[in-house]
């Protein structure tokens, strides 16, 4: 066996999905592995300020990074939800927020008693409902875990940070463990001519680097798992049009919130990520409808403070590497897949293909059954992503522009087909095999595009209306009372977290 063993891993690429993988590997594997990285300052990295979802909590317990001196370092700030703002219709708001809404009851999910309660014109906004919603909006934070001795969960929470800056933090951390770093642009791919595997990569140096598992983090060029390997890309812009991205930093203009915004242009749709000091702002488009100057001095126009740096526009490519691991390469990041920061899932799918990339570890024979099983479950999380980001787009009363008009009549993906059909007839969700969305997550995004379900499960008529009022208004009342004893977000950030000044 151990002269079977993966040995030596090359990664080409830095950035987060690079050095992450460098730093989950070294991490887990220092006493078998030599993790190399292969990076040039010459070749620049799509990096801006990053929105996350909880599970990067995760990864970052792994590593033992502590949360409020990873926040210092990198400018980061508490985000509770996405605001999405006019997707439905212009003028319309409604929160995707993170962890509990409600509770179940008896055999129910919470959404039935909500749904009887709101026919009768007696239930509040949904969100009440919802601790991070209610944090949210009042620009509150707290770490919680549940309120009291309550069943009602507390706060569940990702960041905003400076991308490059935490890519930084993940380097130091994982040359600290032993991983190599290697400055050189790679010129050559070396193929073995046996079997078509990747035997080396070459510098511009001359240097020929060789190692017996490939990881490529070179982001959309893919230069190992498409420039070498030919692996092929399945492209979603049937589903997903926009082609385009300008992004930038401004200065703090207002309140640092504690969630992302996500607000509906005339040809797609406009970021902002509050962190300490600036924000990151982007406009993603469609460039049939949408032209990159137009889309810049939307971009400008709708920022909160002055530019901080010069508008970059980055063209994007919606879509997937049709096999994600070949041979002795697996891709990573942009380099796998790509799908558009709406949901800020590009940290998660860099994070969930390493994830299963370590629990799959081949050994030198490389048996296909390892790739086809890893390509099975990634492609699954890519589809059931893109299903639930075609969402925001299909569900919408807006044909105010002809780029609206054309999402309104977009195809629904099949599994995304399956589910509007089962909600709208039942208001039942179905989480998916080990889908990212929750059923909270569908709940908030189905309705607040305007999905209403023709009825809710009869089961929750059982339970007598004085009854209904109290269960509601008791959970209102818990959350409530909870967020009001949170600090201001700005507060807390500065109890615990501020950067230096600068």
């Amino acid at each position: 066996m151990a002269e079977r063993a993966v040995k030596r891993v090359v990664i080409v690429g830095g950035g987060t999905a690079g050095w992450m993988s460098a730093a989950v590997l070294t991490r887990a594997m220092t006493a078998s592995l030599e993790v190399r990285v292969v990076e040039s300052d010459a070749i620049g990295i799509i990096g801006v300020g990053e929105a996350t979802i909880p599970q990067i909590r995760n990864v970052n317990r792994f590593l033992g990074i502590e949360e409020d001196a990873m926040l210092c370092a990198t400018g980061g700030t508490f985000k509770l939800a996405i605001e999405f703002n006019d997707w439905l219709r212009l003028g319309h708001s409604y929160l995707h927020a993170f962890g509990q809404i409600g509770l179940p009851l008896g055999p129910l999910p919470f959404q039935h008693y909500w749904l009887r309660s709101r026919k009768a014109a007696a239930a509040a906004d949904l969100w009440a409902y919802s601790l991070n919603g209610v944090a949210a909006r009042a620009h509150r934070m707290a770490r919680v875990e549940k309120i009291g001795n309550s069943p009602v969960g507390g706060i569940n929470y990702a960041f905003h940070f400076d991308a490059a800056l935490y890519g930084r933090m993940l380097r130091e951390y994982a040359v600290h463990l032993g991983a190599i770093r290697t400055e050189g642009k790679i010129v050559e791919v070396k193929l073995r001519g046996t079997d078509g595997f990747i035997e080396a990569v070459v510098l511009e140096s001359g240097e020929r680097i060789e190692a017996d598992l490939f990881i490529d983090c070179s982001g959309f060029r893919g230069l190992l798992i498409e420039g070498a390997l030919h692996s092929g890309f399945d492209d979603w812009r049937e589903w997903l049009p926009c082609d385009r991205a300008v992004a930038t930093t401004a200065a703090n203009g207002a309140a640092v919130r504690p969630f992302t915004q996500a607000t509906a242009r005339p040809a797609g749709w406009q970021w902002r990520i509050p962190q300490q000091r600036r924000s990151g702002d982007g406009h993603v488009y469609c460039s049939e409808y949408m032209s990159d100057d137009e889309a810049t001095a939307l971009l400008l126009a709708g920022l909160e403070g002055p530019a901080l740096s010069e508008p970059r526009v980055i063209r994007i490519s919606t879509g997937v590497r049709r096999r994600l691991w070949l041979r002795n390469c697996v891709a990573i990041g942009l380099a796998a897949g790509f799908i558009e920061p709406l949901e800020s899932t590009a940290i998660h799918l860099a994070q969930s293909g390493i994830g299963r990339l370590l629990a799959l570890f081949p050994d030198g024979g490389f048996d296909p059954a390892i790739a086809e099983e890893y390509n099975r479950k990634m492609r699954e999380e890519y589809e059931q992503v893109r299903d639930f980001v075609v969402l925001h787009y299909r569900a919408t009363e807006r044909r105010d522009t002809p780029f609206w008009r054309h999402c309104a009549a977009l195809p629904a993906p099949a599994g995304l087909a399956r589910k509007l059909e089962i909600f709208q007839a039942t208001g039942q969700i179905f989480r998916e095999n080990e889908e990212l969305f929750t059923e909270q997550s569908w709940l908030q995004v189905l309705l607040g595009q305007g999905i209403r379900p023709r009825r809710y499960h009869p089961g929750a008529d059982n339970l007598p209306a004085e009854q209904l009022d109290e269960f509601l208004g008791n959970i209102r009342a818990l959350i409530h009372g909870a967020a009001q004893r949170m600090s201001a977000h700005e507060q807390f950030i500065a109890q615990h977290c501020a950067s230096p000044a600068g």
